[in-house]
């Protein structure tokens, strides 16, 4: 039941951003809780690689909003402390959705901070990559393109490593709670709720500081 609630949520075709009826935040503000953000009941990270900070974007990539998303959050990224880490988490309404294994697939080679940009535009803009139903052939030829060995995407594309990232993707974006993409998770523990891009980033940059508080505390 729970797996067929989100897929009915997620594949509608993206019209509202998360919290679109969400009030505006005065500048300088600080978030609200059941406004801004809503604490994640036993809310667990995306990723154990370090203790940094993280900030985890749950996206897809044929959503346009995450297209036009994407240059403002690899903006903000840049700009973050070395405490930071941001994230990128594909929605993973099928084990076979291969927009999401793509993404998986350039993060097992090294090379999803280099082509999440570059994917965006060939789906968005170019119009080199479908927007619906790609196949692994035609994500291929991409990821050629941007210099990546097809033979070794598409062993990725097909890992066990993969198959267990895409379960993990899915489990993480029920556990949040996702009501649409893109959203972002703050640490595990904090959804943010926003009406906009730039204010979602700015309470994204909140909630850090809030994190950051409470690991500071005795």
């Amino acid at each position: 039941m729970i797996r067929r609630r989100l897929l009915l949520l997620l594949v509608l075709p993206f019209l509202l951003l998360p919290g679109a009826g969400s009030a505006q935040q005065p500048p300088g503000a600080a978030p609200v809780e059941g406004r801004d953000y809503v604490v994640i009941p036993g809310g667990q990270r995306w990723s154990t690689a370090d203790d940094r900070i993280e900030v985890a974007e749950i996206f897809a990539y044929t959503c346009h909003h995450c297209a036009d998303f994407q240059p403002l959050l690899e903006a903000w990224k840049r700009k973050q402390p070395a405490d930071v880490r941001v994230d990128y988490v594909p929605v993973a309404f099928r084990p076979t959705d291969n927009y999401a294994r793509a993404c998986f697939a350039a993060q097992q080679l090294g090379v999803l901070d280099r082509i999440q940009g570059p994917l965006f535009r060939a789906i968005h803009d170019a119009r080199t990559v479908p927007s619906s139903n790609a196949s692994v052939e035609e994500l291929a030829v991409f990821f050629r393109d941007e210099g990546v060995d097809p033979a070794s995407f598409k062993a990725a594309m097909a890992s066990p490593e993969v198959d267990a990232q895409m379960r993990r993707a899915y489990d993480f974006a029920v556990a949040s709670g996702l009501r649409g993409t893109p959203t972002l998770v703050v640490d595990g523990k904090y959804r943010v709720q926003a009406a906009g891009h730039e204010q979602a980033l700015r309470i994204a940059g909140q909630l850090v500081a809030m994190a950051r508080a409470a690991r500071q505390q005795p």
